[in-house]
């Protein structure tokens, strides 16, 4: 007998899924956990917070479970210097819309080593 899990759309209200509708995702950095399903009324994919017991609980009857890392760029030390703004966005723009541009910013570059 398949087991029926009862999942919440944003759109739909409460709804039935069978196991293999659901996904279950687990973060092994941070233990971070959600669900995942397609709602089988309305076909939107949802997505929802789960803590450690609902993840076991879903596991245990039967959901796929996923589990991934969190990307190595945001452990990375962020570069010093000033933040990037807007007046910044539109130079470089500018700098795009000019001919020669990729020399530019090669000779820019050189000259801050």
């Amino acid at each position: 007998m398949a087991t029926l899990i009862r999942a919440t759309c944003s759109t739909c209200g409460d709804v039935e899924l069978g196991t293999g509708e659901l996904v279950v995702r687990l973060c092994e950095d941070t233990e971070a956990g959600t669900y995942v399903f397609r709602c089988p009324a309305c076909t939107r994919p949802v997505v929802r917070p789960a803590d450690r017991p609902t993840i076991d609980l879903l596991v245990a009857s039967g959901c796929r479970l996923e589990v991934w890392r969190t990307p190595a760029e945001l452990q990375e030390e962020r570069p010093a210097g000033r933040p990037f703004t807007h007046d910044d966005l539109i130079d470089f723009h500018e700098t795009l819309a000019g001919d020669g541009w990729f020399e530019d910013l090669l000779a820019a570059h050189r000259r801050r080593r």
